[in-house]
């Protein structure tokens, strides 16, 4: 049994059948095709306004290249020091940018302070030819601690960072998860606060390796940059239709937020059994899918034994994560092996 992370779950039965679909005819490359223009008009829908997507199959991919066109090659972007782009993802942003400095801030629960934020802005003038001028703000939602910006505090990140010019981009990988967290609409949580760009994750919600790009009304304009990037990357899928039809198929029906919906709910159980041994605290609080214990050793033990699968975390804790298809058995399971 895998807690490991929610990549290492199954794809959803519905969008495998999603793809055999897609596989009955011939249809033009490289997202010309008629289920990409369809997905699209879902998303415009779902996100209340005009929009452009851009398919990709990693979640790398998607920041990098969505990073490469909001900033420089001598500019800047700010993050929390635990963000997925800064301490996960082996330099790519650096490298699809072709050299923006990534400035690390800091916060409690891998949320970005205000003040930090503030201090970054005037550490770090835009107009100081010495240093990188800040161009981006990279906020994750969920974050890498499992917590979920609300509307308030994306407010106070976000206002001071566009009037100081920067631009915002949001790493999404479990932004199904946050919404849901939430209770906002997909449009409250991006560009009606002021997003720029959002890297929607489906692969850790029941993909088989999908994830979007979307360039909000504000930065639309920059599209076939970004496909010329992703071109040059080499990582524009030929077949773009077959990921695009995951996406149709994940978001019909509000597939995708019943997913995520089911995966915190998970969360919460598996957190209520934690909470009745009296020996496990939390290093962070619980508001998506992911959990992280701080547990004895021989509990640790115990559960690995079980056959039980987590990671143990940098921070010392263990991090358990939850799925689309996280079952109470599963949840039983774990009960059963804390038991002494």
């Amino acid at each position: 049994m895998s807690f490991l992370s929610d990549t290492t779950a199954p794809a959803h039965p519905s969008l495998i059948e999603a793809i055999a679909r897609a596989n009955t005819d011939f249809a033009p490359s490289y997202g010309a095709d008629a289920i990409s223009a369809r997905v699209k008009a879902q998303l415009c829908e779902i996100f209340e306004t005009d929009l452009e997507v851009l398919f990709v199959i990693s979640g790398t991919a998607s920041n990098a290249l969505a990073l490469s066109i909001l900033a420089d090659p001598d500019g800047a972007i700010f993050c929390h020091d635990e963000a997925h782009i800064h301490r996960d993802e082996r330099g790519a942003p650096e490298f699809f940018t072709q050299g923006a400095k990534l400035i690390p801030l800091h916060g409690e629960h891998g949320r970005i302070d205000p003040k930090s934020l503030e201090a970054a802005l005037a550490q770090w003038p835009r107009d100081f030819l010495h240093a990188a001028p800040p161009q981006v703000l990279s906020l994750s939602q969920l974050n890498e601690a499992g917590c979920a910006y609300s509307r308030d505090q994306l407010d106070a990140l976000i206002a001071p960072a566009k009037a100081a010019g920067l631009k915002i981009h949001m790493d999404g990988a479990r932004f199904a998860n946050a919404l849901v967290t939430n209770g906002l609409s997909p449009a409250e949580l991006t560009w009606k606060v002021g997003v720029d760009s959002l890297c929607m994750g489906a692969t850790k919600n029941g993909a088989l390796g999908a994830e979007a790009i979307i360039l909000f009304p504000s930065v639309k304009d920059r599209f076939a940059r970004l496909q010329a990037r992703q071109k040059r990357a080499g990582h524009m899928a030929p077949k773009m239709r077959f990921i695009a039809a995951q996406y149709e198929a994940w978001l019909k029906d509000d597939l995708w937020l019943d997913l995520a919906r089911h995966a915190n709910a998970k969360a919460l159980d598996l957190k209520a059994i934690f909470e009745s041994q009296g020996e496990i605290g939390f290093a962070h609080p619980v508001e998506g899918n992911e959990l992280f214990v701080h547990m004895p050793a021989p509990i640790a033990e115990r559960l690995r034994q079980a056959g039980i699968g987590f990671y143990g975390w940098p921070d010392g804790s263990a991090r358990f994560v939850t799925s689309w298809c996280t079952s109470d058995a599963d949840i039983e399971r774990v009960n059963a092996a804390l038991k002494p």
